[in-house]
C-alpha cells in the first residue's frame, strides 16, 4: 500500500464499514454522472444484517461502483489482483473492502478470506461469471460464490445488472434489480451440490437481468410487476470516527511511512537523526 494509503487506513482504522458510508457520498454521484438516471429495484430485499454473498452478473466496467452505490450494505468485493496492485486505484478499492483474487487460478487464500468476511456478518460481492460478458446477457455461473455461502451457511443475495453498451463515451442509464435471498442450506456441500446451486442462482440472475432491461425500456417505473420498488443511491448513516486532530504527529508520520519514535520521558517526537 502507498504512503497515502497507509495514512488513510490509520485514520479510518482499516474498517470499510466506517469508511464506505462516507466514500459513497463521492462514489455515488460520480457513478450516476457516468450512468445518468440509473436506478435500483428491490433494495428492501437485501438483508439489513448478517453475512451473505452478493451474486451479480457482469456486463460493463461501471458494474462494481453501480452495484455498490445502489446497495444498502457495504460490499466486500472479490477483485482481480492486478487492480489492487495499481497505485491509488488499488488503495481506494481496498479502503472500501475489496480483496484480491487471482483469476484462472485455484486461489484458496481468497476463498478462505471471503468465507471469514461472510462468517463475520459482512456481505461478500462476487461477479459470478468470472469476467465481463461481451454479448450482453448472463453466462454460466462459477461455483466459488456457492461454496462460500454453503460453507458459511449464509444466503446468496442475487443481483441482476443491465449495463450492456455502457462506456465512458456512451454514458447510458443502467439498472440493478435485487432478488430475494436464496437459502442454499438443503443443497449438499459437494461438487455436485455446488454445481446445482450455481444453476439455481444462474436462473434467478437471468430473471433479474431481464427485469432490469425491461425497467430501462419502460422508463424506470416506480415498481416492477413483482412489487419491487424503485430507489436511487443508498446513503447509510455516517459512523463517527477519530478526527485527524486526535492523532499524534507520531501516528500520522508512521502511517505515511516516516521513520519516527516517541521519547516517552520528554513527551515529544523525534526523528531517528533529528528532532522536528
Amino acid at each position: 500500500m502507498s504512503a497515502p494509503g497507509r495514512l488513510v487506513s490509520t485514520l479510518w482504522g482499516s474498517d470499510p464499514e466506517r469508511l464506505w458510508p462516507w466514500a459513497r457520498r463521492l462514489v455515488a454521484p460520480v457513478t450516476l454522472w457516468l450512468a445518468p438516471s440509473s436506478s435500483a429495484y428491490g433494495t428492501e430485499r437485501v438483508p439489513a444484517t448478517g453475512g451473505g454473498v452478493v451474486a451479480a452478473n457482469h456486463l460493463s466496467a461501471i458494474d462494481p461502483p453501480l452495484v455498490g452505490a445502489l446497495s444498502p450494505r457495504t460490499i466486500y468485493y472479490m477483485t482481480k489482483a492486478e487492480l489492487l496492485e495499481m497505485p491509488v486505484v488499488g488503495d481506494i478499492l481496498m479502503w472500501t473492502g475489496a480483496f484480491p483474487v487471482r483469476r484462472g487460478e485455484g486461489d484458496r487464500d481468497s476463498l478462505r478470506l471471503a468465507r471469514d468476511i461472510a462468517g463475520e456478518g459482512h456481505m461478500v460481492g462476487v461477479f459470478v461469471e468470472g469476467t465481463r460478458q461481451k454479448f450482453g446477457y448472463p453466462c454460466g455461473v462459477l461455483p466459488g460464490a456457492m461454496m462460500i455461502a454453503l460453507q458459511e451457511e449464509v444466503p446468496i443475495v442475487p443481483c441482476g445488472v443491465y449495463s450492456f453498451g455502457w462506456s465512458r463515451k456512451n454514458r447510458m442509464p443502467c439498472a440493478v434489480v435485487w432478488g430475494e435471498p436464496i437459502d442454499l442450506g438443503p443443497i449438499p456441500r459437494s461438487g455436485r451440490g455446488y454445481r446445482r446451486a450455481a444453476e439455481l442462482v444462474g436462473d434467478e440472475l437471468r430473471h433479474l437481468w431481464r427485469q432490469a432491461a425491461e425497467a430501462i425500456s419502460a422508463g424506470f417505473p416506480e415498481t416492477l410487476p413483482d412489487g419491487a420498488r424503485r430507489s436511487g443511491p443508498v446513503y447509510p448513516p455516517l459512523r463517527t470516527t477519530r478526527a485527524i486532530d486526535d492523532f499524534s504527529v507520531f501516528e500520522l508520520r508512521k502511517a505515511a511511512g516516516g521513520d519516527v519514535y516517541r521519547d516517552q520521558s520528554a513527551g515529544h517526537i523525534q526523528g531517528r537523526k533529528e528532532a522536528y
